[in-house]
């Protein structure tokens, strides 16, 4: 299993929310970058960028974005290491994040509201797209996490399950930000229903989550943020765990 840091960008600056609410915004570093060499220098093949600003109908954070996906590639086996999320709603954003470099690019609100235009920009960039289903009560929410789908996690994972989508991030929203532990069988759930391998989000806290989830066949990656922030996890115990089930 891979382990993807998160570094959610608000105002050009690393912070994590608590359930998305951008009131309990805490701010970790000043400078994306030193987070972005850290991961890269300890190994990590991929890293988890979303741009909170576009998230949140403001600004993109296009400069920011674009130089870390420079940084990641100046960096030892920095190809294409960005997977990023945010705001990318509409197919300019997204043909604007690959041809910045990133190497992945996660949509929510596009599935929903523009599903043609989704599969063929899957079927233009074949194990790129990440279809991002971000749950609250067993309702999918879009917006930065501001608006319903009005659609089931279930009717979604169907229009999934044909697309070349490199996998299902699957983010149980009661849980993000909150140290409580992350939802497994949620994750592995969607993906079964999707037919694609599923991406961990939410609530990690600890080495003994990851190996959990790393038990999983379902789960291709877990994505970890406060917990690498506040310490309570170190980077190393990280990348150790998910490797265990290897």
């Amino acid at each position: 299993m891979q382990l993807l840091p998160a570094i959610d960008l608000r105002g050009g600056q690393v912070v994590r929310l608590v359930r998305g609410d951008d009131r309990r915004r805490t701010v970790y570093d000043a400078d994306p970058g030193n987070a972005l060499r850290r991961y890269r220098e300890a190994g990590v093949a991929r890293i988890h960028v979303v741009d909170l600003d576009a998230a949140f109908g403001a600004q993109p954070q296009r400069g920011v974005v674009q130089a870390l996906a420079r940084q990641a590639q100046d960096l030892p086996n920095g190809r294409g290491s960005i997977q990023l999320g945010g705001g990318l709603r509409d197919r300019e954003a997204v043909e604007w994040a690959f041809a910045a470099g990133c190497e992945r690019a996660v949509v929510t609100s596009l599935i929903v509201r523009d599903f043609d235009v989704f599969a063929d920009l899957c079927r233009q960039y074949p194990g790129r797209m990440v279809a991002a289903l971000d749950i609250d009560g067993g309702e999918v929410r879009l917006a930065g996490w501001t608006e319903s789908a009005d659609r089931s996690p279930a009717a979604l994972c169907a229009q999934l399950a044909d697309l070349p989508v490199a996998a299902v991030l699957v983010t149980d929203i009661s849980r993000d930000g909150m140290m409580q532990g992350p939802n497994i069988d949620l994750a592995c759930r969607i993906g079964d229903l999707a037919g694609t391998p599923a991406i961990l989000s939410g609530g990690v806290r600890s080495a003994a989550d990851l190996e959990a989830a790393a038990r999983r066949p379902e789960i291709e990656a877990a994505i970890v943020g406060r917990a690498l922030y506040d310490g309570s996890l170190s980077l190393d115990d990280a990348i150790a765990a998910c490797g265990s089930a290897s």
